[in-house]
């Protein structure tokens, strides 16, 4: 008795038969483009465009934000890593602290020194 194919399982096989078709037309285009040497040298030197265009409303971004005394990114990140050391440190003191505790908690009660009383220099008093 042969298998029982199902219309779902024929779709899914005309699907694949498809995106197979689309992704060899896709790889024909792509290496016609790749090999046309002017098409990439345009490709190119319109990138190098694009991250001059970048680089110039970056640095004028960074004029306005200056103007107008609001903090850029850089300003962020670079507060950001300030507290981010400052955190590091505080735990650090933290463990410190928790250490001569526990030591202080261990060791025996030290007694500080008895003072011998005075007394005081008007009495005459024995």
């Amino acid at each position: 008795m042969p298998p029982k194919t199902s219309r779902h399982g024929d779709s899914k096989s005309f699907l694949d038969q498809m995106r197979e078709r689309g992704e060899e037309a896709v790889s024909q285009v792509f290496d016609g483009l790749i090999k046309n040497r002017g098409l990439a040298d345009q490709l190119g030197k319109t990138l190098g465009r694009a991250a001059r265009a970048k680089r110039t409303v970056d640095r004028n971004m960074q004029y306005v934000l200056s103007a107008l005394n609001l903090p850029s990114r850089a300003d962020y990140n670079r507060l950001l890593a300030k507290i981010e050391s400052l955190q590091g440190s505080l735990v650090n003191l933290s463990m410190k602290l928790d250490r001569i505790l526990a030591q202080q908690h261990s060791a025996p009660p030290h007694k500080p020194p008895s003072r011998r009383k005075t007394k005081p220099a008007g009495d005459s008093r024995q």
